[in-house]
């Protein structure tokens, strides 16, 4: 079975993201669930999740019980549920998979525990191994990290740690994308950013915005980072708008790659989406230039799928107000099938 582990620091956009895939996958037939493993997230967007941390314990208790603060009670529940609960664990995830589902961990924001703890990497290890999952890591970053070069440096190392710690296939993604254009303008294209090359063009960025003495050394310091990112060659980027179903298709397309599920049987209903993505590879939705979609012409791009929705609306394709949300997933899907060929030759 397959499934994808969502990770990042705190605003990155985690939840709304689950919830968002949830209802992609619904769209297409798909069956998937909802794991949440964070016992502070006592808010959770999506409905019915079908395991939750909180269940067993909650970092309300673990605070009042142990005396220890958000972090430190975070990382003991994890700790917990890796040395005494992990085989109640591993049978709850057992009965997921034998319901044949498509699994989406919602992990905590807490760095600490995907850059250098081991619980995580241990209970994610031991569904590889024992349950032979194929999983693969997600991991978000929010766009306004673009804004500032020292920001951008320090999530770059933060993706690295992430993936050398959690060694499993890993997808990283560039989240709140339509938000970037507010933030203000950046000094390269985004392509710049998503490739995460040629790094040392960041040096006078970087030494106007630390123009003190101490700043040089800092400066040095980046600079050594981004040596160091590039020799791994390892970090590249997806962008993300979780709202926007072009963007979740091109993101779902890499996902499938990368844990495999191209590759695999039609095992969730959606035989047509596996064929599309087997024949052609994760790249072939990305016909849009990122820079051009997102900040250059933004605006006239939104504008003309607004275009596009009113007049599905008034030839009668689409009902406003009527449809569900898993509905106009269904709408977009089908819409894209028709513009390539038609149901069961998506790509001919």
């Amino acid at each position: 079975m397959f499934g994808q582990i969502v990770i990042g620091p705190p605003g990155s956009g985690k939840s709304t993201y689950c919830h968002g895939m949830y209802q992609f996958m619904s769209a297409i037939g798909r069956k998937s669930c909802v794991v949440n493993l964070d016992p502070a997230n006592d808010r959770l967007p999506y409905p019915n999740c079908a395991l939750d941390i909180r269940d067993y314990i909650t970092l309300e208790e673990i605070m009042e019980e142990l005396n220890l603060g958000p972090n430190g009670g975070l990382m003991y529940a994890l700790e917990s549920l890796d040395v005494e609960g992990i085989e109640t664990f591993l049978e709850k995830i057992d009965q997921l998979i034998n319901e044949q589902n498509y699994i989406i961990f919602d992990c905590p924001g807490q760095v600490e525990l995907f850059t250098h703890h081991n619980s995580l990497y241990k209970i994610f290890k031991s569904l590889t191994q024992k349950k032979r999952m194929r999983l693969c890591v997600i991991s978000l970053v929010d766009s306004i990290y673009l804004t500032s070069p020292s920001q951008y440096i320090s999530i770059l190392l933060l993706s690295l740690r992430s993936m050398l710690q959690l060694d499993l296939p890993h997808v990283n993604v560039i989240s709140k994308i339509d938000m970037l254009h507010k933030y203000g303008e950046l000094p390269f294209r985004l392509d710049y950013y998503t490739e995460a090359q040629d790094l040392h063009r960041l040096t006078p960025l970087l030494e106007r915005e630390s123009n003190t003495i101490l700043g040089k050394n800092y400066v040095r310091l980046s600079e050594m980072i981004g040596e160091l990112v590039e020799e791994f060659h390892l970090v590249s980027f997806e962008v993300l708008a979780v709202e926007n179903k072009q963007s979740m298709i091109n993101l779902l397309s890499v996902i499938d790659k990368a844990n495999g599920y191209s590759f695999g049987s039609e095992i969730g209903g959606d035989s047509i989406w596996s064929e599309a993505t087997r024949q052609s590879g994760a790249g072939v939705f990305q016909d849009v230039d990122i820079h051009e979609r997102w900040i250059e012409y933004k605006q006239e791009y939104d504008t003309q799928e607004q275009k596009q929705h009113e007049e599905m609306i008034k030839s009668g394709q689409e009902q406003p107000n009527e449809m569900t949300e898993e509905e106009e997933w269904e709408q977009a899907l089908e819409d894209w099938e028709n513009k390539h060929g038609g149901k069961g030759s998506l790509l001919r």
